[in-house]
Parts: structure tokens; sequence; C-alpha cells
């Protein structure tokens, strides 16, 4: 037989334990974890150990698990289902094992892999929903690390809902053809309004709901999720976003959020760019609307990933208005914003005792006008400013600011692509920013925060925004430096 490198050398598969005996051999904590792992299922326990440790004891007792204080004989392990060896003395445990196989009994020795039937997971529990982990011996802490990842992305409430629909399951067979229709059904019933009413533990409305749904399942309803997609990383990505995007049939993304995180969502769903972008704008807003409006009165279930959090000039409202005109139902997600993301990067505190005590969010694009906006006095008076989409008009932002009152030599952070790998931080003073517009090789989304806080910011990381020769800048556009 051929084997290649991403073979497994164990099958995965779940014993069925309910009602079944289960022998656990050992005193001390290697037992207590077969012991603890055990509890989470229906499984009849029989602890055999001559003398536990207290805090086993104290736990065999709470738990009402039969305990057998006796030192190991061949005969404890006739009639079980399966064994774990957890003594502790390697020599005594490969005994326990030889003499399990020898009944044709699968069994278990802690840490020795070459005398398991079977190996033992990180569980995630979500009765009767559960999650495996194995690394097959390999690393033990890493198996535990993504259970606890896994453990997360779970909502707790999961294994109510998986309860919930046992009893749907013999009318959906009767009522729904097998094919796309039972498909549609049991995405929403474990991805829609079913599911936020378990979670939100009212299982009453739970089942009214998905006996809704399945009297209507012939026109279903469509759902839009306005979802803030991060700053760029794929790890700020929220969890409610990622449970989201895994349930829509369509994801409806703009130019400024990452493939990685388009990626994240249900590998079946419709992916359309809409291409907004500044100078490239693929569909205008108001087309954009009506693709979702025209995709939730189809039944789709709709996110729309918009880059950073979607009501900080995500244009959001347009969206909104026209989705409650047509009457579909939708959601706000949030995201991190791009400011917040660009302060962590730059370890900048945005608001700082005695110094900077309010945050303004703006677009440069508000002070290239005749009228200054009636923010600036604050940004005189202390406040951190932090401009979106600032580096076409940075010379006007400096110089309207400046007319403010604001100083000259006020401290400056520049940042490109906030949060990704490929971020470039730049640092300076207000008089310096107008060079900002020069920086052709800056395409990525560039955030600017100004204030006497920014001067808390750590600048070990960054270039400064003049200095730089003519060569260096040629560097820079091509690609070859930071």
């Amino acid at each position: 037989m051929r084997e290649t490198a991403d073979q497994l050398t164990v099958f995965p598969a779940f014993f069925r334990v309910a009602g079944k005996t289960v022998a656990v051999f050992g005193n001390g904590d290697e037992a207590y974890a077969k012991a603890r792992l055990l509890r989470n299922t229906q499984a009849v326990i029989i602890a055999y150990g001559a003398d536990p440790e207290p805090a086993y004891a104290a736990f065999l007792k709470a738990e009402g698990i039969a305990h057998v204080a006796a030192d190991f004989e061949v005969s404890q392990v006739r009639g079980m289902t399966l064994v774990f060896a957890a003594t502790g003395d390697e020599h005594l445990d490969q005994q326990i094992v030889a003499a399990a196989r020898a009944e044709k009994i699968p069994a278990n020795a802690v840490d020795q892999p070459e005398f398991c039937d079977f190996i033992t997971p990180a569980l995630v529990n979500r009765a009767p929903v559960a999650v495996a982990i194995g690394t097959e011996g390999a690393g033990p802490v890493l198996a535990q690390m993504i259970r606890a990842q896994v453990d997360q992305l779970l909502a707790p409430s999961l294994g109510r809902l998986a309860q919930l629909a046992m009893p749907y399951r013999r009318a959906v067979d009767h009522l729904l053809p097998k094919g796309s229709a039972r498909r549609i059904f049991w995405r929403r019933f474990f991805s829609g309004e079913v599911a936020d009413a378990v979670l939100q533990g009212d299982l009453s409305d739970a089942r009214r709901k998905a006996t809704r749904l399945l009297r209507s399942i012939d026109r279903p309803e469509g759902h839009v999720w306005l979802v803030g997609a991060g700053p760029g990383a794929e790890d700020l990505l929220t969890l409610r976003a990622q449970r989201v995007m895994m349930e829509a049939d369509v994801i409806v993304f703009d130019a400024l959020v990452p493939q990685e995180i388009v990626d994240m969502g249900r590998r079946d769903a419709e992916r359309i760019s809409v291409g907004k972008r500044k100078g490239c704008h693929s569909k205008k807003q108001e087309e954009i609307s009506e693709l979702l409006v025209e995709l939730g009165r189809a039944g789709k279930r709709v996110v729309r990933l918009k880059s950073g959090d979607p009501l900080v000039y995500g244009r959001a409202m347009e969206e909104m208005q026209a989705l409650r005109d047509a009457g579909i139902s939708y959601e706000i997600v949030p995201g991190i914003t791009s400011a917040f993301a660009a302060a962590a990067d730059f370890e900048l505190p945005l608001t700082l005792r005695g110094v900077a005590s309010s945050l303004i969010f703006t677009t440069g694009h508000d002070l290239a006008g005749d009228v200054l906006p009636d923010w600036a006095s604050l940004a005189v008076s202390g406040a951190t400013v932090a401009v979106y989409m600032g580096r076409t008009v940075a010379a006007s932002v400096a110089e309207r600011l400046m007319q403010a009152g604001l100083s000259p030599d006020t401290t400056v952070a520049v940042i490109e692509n906030a949060s990704r790998r490929n971020r470039r931080l730049l640092h300076g003073t207000l008089k310096d920013l107008p060079d900002l517009e020069h920086r052709d090789e800056l395409t990525g989304p560039v955030m600017v925060i100004i204030g006497d806080a920014v001067a808390g910011a750590n600048f070990e990381q960054s270039q400064s925004l003049v200095g730089q020769s003519v060569e260096t800048r040629e560097l820079v556009r091509n690609g070859s430096h930071g």
C-alpha cells in the first residue's frame, strides 16, 4: 500500500458507551484525568486503585463513581467495553493493556502510544454534539490549544439546538422531498431565527419558529447581515462575523476587504465583489443597495462585508434604508474600526489622562472645504483626531488644522494597512503631514492620527515622514523596502 504524508495512522471514530462499563486503573492525576473525560459520557465507570489520591477520591465520591480499592488483577478487565491503564507505572500499564487485548477489549495506556488501541482526543462537548481533536500523540498541548479555539467558536447553546432538532427529523423527512429542500431547512434551522431563540434561552419561541420554518420552506425569507470585516487581519474578525459568514448563501464584499477574509465564508456561498474603492467603483452605492434588496427578495441569506466597522464611514445608512423600505430583515455585526487597529500597531493611547479626553473620527475630506468643521476647536483643546482616507488631502488637513490654531509641532502617526502583516508605520509632526501626499508607494488604506496623546506612541518600528532620500523612496515604491 502506498503511504503519503497526509494520511492518518488512526481512524477517527466514536465508541457507543451509554450504559456500558469502562474501567480506569490508577490512583493519581492520570487516572483522575481519564475519569473526568469519561464523565462527559453516559458510560458506567469503574475506578480500580488501591489508594486514590485525595482529590481523585473526592471526585469519585462526589460523582458517585464505583471504586474498587484493590491492586490490578487480570480478571478485572473482563466484560469491559474500554480499558484505561493510567497507573503512572509503565510496566504495570503494559500488563493491563496485555490483559485487555487478550480479552479483545480496546485499551489505552497513558503516554505510551505503542500500547494504545485508541487515542483519547481533546474534547469540545456540546452534547449531543462533540468535537474531538487528536494529534496522534505528537502534540497534546497543541490539541488543547486547538480545543480552546474551537470551544470559543461554538455557541454554548449548540447542544440544546441539536437536541431540539431531533423531534423535527421525522416531520422533515415526511413533509420535504430529499435534496435541496431538506438541506435549506436544516441550514436555516441551525443558523437562523431558531438558533437565535435557543441562544436567548427561549425554547418555546424556538419551537414556534421551527414549526413556522417547516411550513414556509417553499417560500424562504431573505435576511441581510451588515458585517464589519475589521481592519484586515483575519484573526481580528469577530466570532459573530465568522458565524454568520458560515451561514450566508451570498457574500457581497468591498475591495478593501482582504481575500483571506472573504475566503473564510461558507465554501459554497456565492461571492460578489462590488469593488468600492477610491477611483475604481465597480458599482455605485445605489446599485449595491438594489443588489441587497434583490438578493433578500429571492430568499437569500446575505453577508454584506465591509472593511472596518459598517457604521463608521461604511455608508450603511443607505443600505439599511433600502432594506427597511423593501421589508427585508437585517442586522448589524460590528467590526474593529481601523483607528483602533492603527493605534494598537503604534502602541498609541487614543485618550490619555490629563492630555486627551476626547476622540474624533473624521475623513480628510471634512477638512478640504472652505468652512472648518465644528470639531476643529476640540482638536485645538487636546482631542485626538483619527483621519480616515486622508493621504490625498494630507496637505489640506494640516493647513486647516494649523489654521484652526493647532500647533505645527503636534505629533502625527501614519499607518498603512493597519493590523496586516504588510503594514507600514510613519511618524512626524503636523507640519510634516503634507509630505504624505507624495508617498505614492502607499497604495493600501492609510490612517492618520493627530494629537498630543500621539507623542506617547512607540516609534521604534516606524519611519520618519521626512528626511528620506529619493533613492530610498524608489526602493519602497518598487517593493524592496519594508
